[in-house]
């Protein structure tokens, strides 16, 4: 199988590459990566040059730009357009959703209050027209192991003095880069289509999941300020969707649980 991967300088792409055993080519839009080839999603033309180049017989789409519409809602939309007759992995995201008490499983109906949530959502609704044999999977944070996610970032800065602080209101179901990855590669030759979900299994704050990285990577957890922030409670319900693949979504306070010397 030849796949196709955008995104591949951002963390989730450069995993999906890295653990992938198909022939791989990777794309990438400012961050050149090796072996990869240029693609611009905003840009219909540069879509159907790579297609007919590379030839691919599935994609994994992890691209986006969050405070850019056109690549995360149109770009979408215009590769499901050039790819309909190839396996398309979608990456979504929990941010479609609005804060609510109760968790949201495969079935619940979009409902964004943020501008990045509605270009995910509108995204998923032009997939849904234009390739039906599309695969959309919803993630929640995504988290590393080696500081490259901006959860990580962020924590390691404000640890160190940075200014910003972690919201307490602010609630996820995070998940471990390579989980998400493997997921991924798992669901790629299968003959799935409609929706998944691949959040962990544990619902943290911002504050929780900062805390647990910083205790992992040594650092002073109570150095971490806080702030209540607006109240966002979005818990992603994967139970349906673990119980279709093998991959299993590791909790938070599991992957993130301190290395014994």
């Amino acid at each position: 199988m030849r796949l196709l991967v955008t995104g591949a300088a951002g963390l989730l792409g450069r995993e999906v590459v890295r653990l992938a055993d198909h022939d791989v080519v990777p794309t990438y839009h400012s961050t050149p990566v090796e072996g990869g080839v240029r693609l611009d999603v905003r840009d219909r033309d540069e879509i159907d040059a790579v297609m007919r180049r590379v030839r691919p017989d599935a994609i994994i789409h992890a691209a986006f730009k969050q405070d850019d519409w056109v690549t995360t809602a149109t770009g979408p939309a215009n590769l499901a357009v050039a790819a309909r007759d190839v396996r398309l992995i979608f990456v979504s995201t929990d941010a479609l959703f609005a804060s609510s008490i109760d968790s949201y499983d495969e079935d619940a109906v979009p409902c964004p209050t943020t501008p990045y949530g509605a270009a995910k959502a509108a995204a998923e609704t032009a997939i849904r027209a234009i390739h039906p044999d599309a695969l959309i999977a919803r993630t929640s944070l995504i988290v590393g192991s080696e500081g490259r996610s901006e959860s990580e970032r962020l924590t390691h800065a404000l640890a160190g003095g940075g200014s910003g602080a972690l919201f307490v209101e602010n609630v996820r179901c995070p998940v471990h880069v390579t989980d998400l990855a493997t997921a991924l590669l798992e669901l790629t030759p299968s003959d799935r289509t409609g929706v998944v979900h691949l959040g962990g299994p544990e619902a943290v704050s911002r504050l929780e999941l900062g805390r647990l990285i910083a205790i992992r990577d040594g650092l002073d957890p109570d150095a971490l300020p806080s702030v209540p922030g607006a109240v966002s409670h979005i818990r992603l319900d994967s139970t349906r969707t673990q119980r279709l693949i093998g991959t299993r979504l590791r909790p938070v306070s599991e992957f993130l649980r301190p290395l014994r010397s």
